[in-house]
This record gives structure tokens, sequence and C-alpha cells, in this order.
């Protein structure tokens, strides 16, 4: 048999005299515990503001609420704890990225010179060989004279 919160009364004292308030309350609220939000929010809107089963159902609300925001609190630090680690780590990716890519700028600069020597080399070659190849056209057609 299951047992709703309706269905319990609040404890008295051995004398018979209804408990204050407060004792109500915290009595209720233990009752509260295992209620799901939609059947505490349920009572509490069914209850008149300022009643105990009112009052017990918003100090049970407001518990379970604290609890998460707790919860999500701390969550949040660890996230926010996860997300300065991996900002160090981008910030370590990006200067070595940073240093990476001088390095090959000055591999790049130091290809294009090399690549200009190379250039003016081949230009020297040619010209070399142009100029024997006429040496050798200028000793063929002065021996056939």
């Amino acid at each position: 048999m299951r047992v709703i919160a309706s269905d319990v009364k609040a404890p008295e004292t051995p004398a018979g005299d209804p408990t204050p308030a407060s004792e109500k309350v915290a009595a209720l609220v233990e009752l509260l515990r295992n209620r799901s939000y939609v059947e505490i929010r349920q009572r509490m809107y069914d209850s008149p503001p300022g009643s105990p089963w009112w009052t017990a159902c918003r100090a049970e609300l407001d518990l379970r609420n604290g609890q998460q925001f707790g919860e999500a609190a701390l969550a949040m630090s660890r996230t926010s704890d996860k997300m300065r680690a991996s900002l160090q780590h981008f910030e370590q990716l990006a200067d070595t990225l940073h240093e990476s890519t001088k390095d090959v700028a000055d591999l790049l600069r130091g290809t294009q010179e090399a690549g200009r020597r190379l250039e003016i080399a081949v230009y020297v070659t040619i010209g070399i060989t142009l100029v024997q190849f006429f040496n050798l056209i200028f000793e063929i057609f002065r021996k056939h004279r």
C-alpha cells in the first residue's frame, strides 16, 4: 500500500498538543524527501501559501534546487579547469605553429636565394656554352678558309 503525503498527519507531542509549526514543517519535509518534483509542486500548489505543507514543499524544492545548483557549480568549475588547461595547450600549440611557420619561411627565403644563385649559374653556363659554341664555329670557319 502506498502512503500519500496528504494521508499523513503532522506528529503530535506525547501530551496530545500539536507540535510547533517549525517541527511540523521539518517532519513534512522529511516525508517529501523521496517524492518527485511533480508531486511536490502539485502539493505546493494545492496548499495555501504559508501553510505547513506549502512551507515544507517550498523548503524541499529550495533544498533540491540548491543541491542541483551546487552540483552545477562544481561541474562548471571542473569544466572551467578543463577549458583553462585546453587553452594553455592551444596556446602552446599556437606558439609551436608560429615557430614552425617562421622556420619554414626562413627555409623558403633560403631556397629562394639558392634559386636565384642557381638561375645566375644557369645563365652563366648558357653564356659560356654560347661563347664556346661561337668560338668552335669561328675555328671551323677559320680552318676551312
